[in-house]
């Protein structure tokens, strides 16, 4: 067990506000899908990913953060993206990865594409953190937890970024979090604070952006 307490990030200070909206406000293109490890870009800056279930809520993410409304494709069926996207933001690669667990797709297909996934996890120098979205109405999955663990094997750390905050009822969302704070004390490479976001509602967002420009400028 970590011993560490887990909790929701905080609200952006001023500063830390203007520089995510500023970094964010910048053109973001996509670069490239790869489909081998043998096709990824140069590994000549700093990168964050975005990870998780299938139809978790990547796309639309990535999607909010930007503000554009199709930069990532988003889908009802789970397993659409099938590649590890790269997409550009001044110096920096945001990826959007393959999402794990279920996916619509023959089987064949979804080995090939998880096998990718853990190697680029596992061998990525350059990968600053990983965003493991996680689906705010059902919390941490067994799959979600080998991910966590191969992170912690890769010494990459991680940060939950809790997906679609605006759905659970009541005290749902408290006993996810709850639960979730558990699962992440096994996890050496969990970073303590959680980001809660709502892509429709646009909450968290700030902050995530906030989180990444500050990655950016540390290096």
């Amino acid at each position: 067990m970590s011993g560490l307490q887990f909790t929701y990030a905080p609200d952006p200070d001023e500063a830390a506000h203007d520089a995510g909206r500023l970094l964010f406000a910048r053109e973001a293109e996509f670069l490239k899908g790869v489909v081998a490890m043998s096709g990824l870009p140069p590994a000549d800056r700093l990168e964050v990913c975005f990870a998780g279930r299938s139809n978790v809520g990547k796309s639309s993410l990535i999607n909010a953060l930007t503000g554009r409304k199709a930069l990532a494709r988003a889908s009802n069926t789970p397993g659409r993206t099938q590649e590890i996207n790269f997409f550009t933001l001044e110096d920096l690669y945001l990826v959007d990865l393959p999402g794990y667990g279920f996916a619509n797709a023959p089987v064949a297909v979804v080995a090939k594409w998880q096998a990718l996934l853990k190697s680029y996890l596992a061998g990525r120098a350059t990968l600053r953190r990983v965003f493991l979205l996680i689906d705010s109405r059902h919390g941490a999955k067994a799959v979600d937890e080998e991910i966590m663990g191969l992170l912690d094997k890769a010494a990459v750390t991680f940060q939950v970024v809790l997906t679609k905050t605006d759905k659970p009822k009541g005290h749902e969302l408290d006993k996810v979090f709850a639960d979730l704070g558990k699962v992440l004390g096994k996890h050496p490479a969990a970073y303590p604070q959680v980001i809660a976001t709502s892509s429709a509602k646009g909450s968290g967002l700030a902050t995530l952006r906030a989180t990444i420009a500050e990655l950016r400028e540390s290096g």
